[in-house]
């Protein structure tokens, strides 16, 4: 599978346009009371996430370069795995939507939106073509018992 560009850096990318959003059209600024806390529960959550996703991962002595899927060794279908099939994106996600509610524009969740569209498509849907290949009638059982996100 060849990526152009590898999912951190689109993150980074979709970040920054959510930063120069909030910049140039503050027509969409809100507040309300506990949005400090929604952005730390956000946070927390997505650290928490791709961490356990992580440490699942190394455990079992498989890949997480996501350039590279065809070199997974096993198919990680239990704890966090079995509520997401890409978690590690999830907790990505999550940081997006917490910098959004930081920036405080409501255009921004577009933008979140956007980042999703992107990755199923152009990362998460090669990846598991790649993964469907290797793994077989085994991981097509997984992707109808685990929805994508959550």
């Amino acid at each position: 599978m060849k990526l152009k560009l590898p999912p951190t850096i689109i993150f980074l990318v979709f970040g920054g346009l959510m930063y120069l959003l909030a910049e140039f059209l503050p027509v969409g600024y809100f507040d309300f009371f506990g949005r400090s806390y929604l952005i730390k529960a956000l946070l927390f959550l997505a650290v928490v996430i791709s961490c356990v996703a992580l440490i699942q991962f190394h455990l079992v002595k498989t890949t997480t370069n996501p350039k590279n899927p065809s070199k997974a060794t096993f198919l990680v279908t239990n704890g966090i795995y079995k509520y997401s099939r890409n978690p590690m994106y999830l907790g990505l996600l999550l940081i997006l939507l917490g910098w959004a509610l930081w920036l405080a524009n409501a255009f921004n969740v577009l933008l979140a939106a956007g980042f999703v569209s992107y990755m199923n498509t152009f990362q998460i849907q090669p990846e598991e073509s790649s993964l469907a290949s290797l793994f077989g009638k085994e991981y097509k059982h997984y992707c109808i018992r685990v929805r994508r996100w959550f």
